[in-house]
């Protein structure tokens, strides 16, 4: 078996014994390495995260399309993703050595921009851009959902996003929260200039396309990160990737007890 250890790279100075503390309890795995690019989680059978939700959003999708599993420790604010508290990095271990952990599949979205797919652990951004010569005030999209009219939205942009990244961007734009185990997902509109314009929670085995007919420069955002802008007539289609996240955990989770201590965390 082949372990990695993956970090944000400022993490590392202040925290290298927590590494090499970590790399020293997993003597169970034959191989265990500091992955420093996607190339180096081939081959891998788990791979320890130590950082924040954003940390883990780096590397989720290309963990999915290898099928390695991801065990989370929180060394960032938030941590919503992780399994374990920093303080906890021995029973992490403990826990993936021992075998007796349990899997949680998170779904993830396949979003087709032109020629361009991404995979996305949280979310889907199309909003207008704020920057320099690209800069632009509201957007028009159209929405269907397996061919059918959804709404037209005059607004700053929308978010979609699985049931893992509706307690992230959408839940602070309005949209409801997800729980892991259900089988959709959410369109949330951003400052929508139409007093009926609302969240929409749709099966996950439908395909949605959003189009937009104007000229408006758009930010195309996955997990956080600005993959493209578009300043031409554009369509998207969205839907369920044939990949999954897998992640460790101890088979204990509240996901609403965890919802409670993080929100409050997060509204200090």
């Amino acid at each position: 078996m082949k372990a990695g250890i993956y970090f944000n790279k400022n993490f590392l100075s202040e925290n290298r014994p927590y590494v090499e503390r970590l790399k020293a309890k997993l003597s169970v795995f034959n191989k265990v390495i500091i992955v420093g690019s996607y190339d180096d989680l081939e081959g891998l059978d788990v791979l320890f995260v130590l950082g924040g939700d954003g940390t883990i959003l780096t590397v989720a999708s290309e963990c999915a399309k290898r099928s390695v599993k991801i065990i989370g420790i929180n060394y960032g604010h938030l941590g919503f993703l992780t399994e374990f508290e920093q303080e906890k990095l021995d029973e992490a271990a403990q826990l993936v050595c021992s075998g007796n952990y349990c899997i949680t599949d998170r779904k993830l979205l396949e979003i087709k921009c032109g020629d361009n797919i991404y995979i996305a652990l949280n979310d889907l951004v199309i909003q207008r851009s704020t920057s320099g010569v690209n800069f632009s005030n509201t957007v028009d999209l159209r929405a269907e959902i397996d061919g059918c009219h959804v709404d037209s939205f005059i607004s700053d942009g929308i978010i979609v996003s699985t049931p893992t990244g509706s307690t992230a961007y959408s839940l602070s734009a309005g949209g409801s929260v997800l729980t892991p185990d259900i089988n959709a997902f959410i369109m949330t509109p951003i400052c929508a200039h139409s007093l009926h314009s609302r969240p929409v929670v749709y099966s996950d085995n439908s395909v949605l396309k959003i189009s937009h007919t104007g000229k408006t420069p758009l930010n195309i955002i996955v997990d956080g990160k600005i993959k493209e802008t578009v300043n031409s007539p554009s369509e998207f289609q969205v839907k369920k990737s044939k990949y999954v996240a897998e992640f460790i955990t101890r088979g204990k989770d509240d996901f609403f007890k965890k919802l409670l201590i993080k929100l409050n965390i997060w509204s200090r």
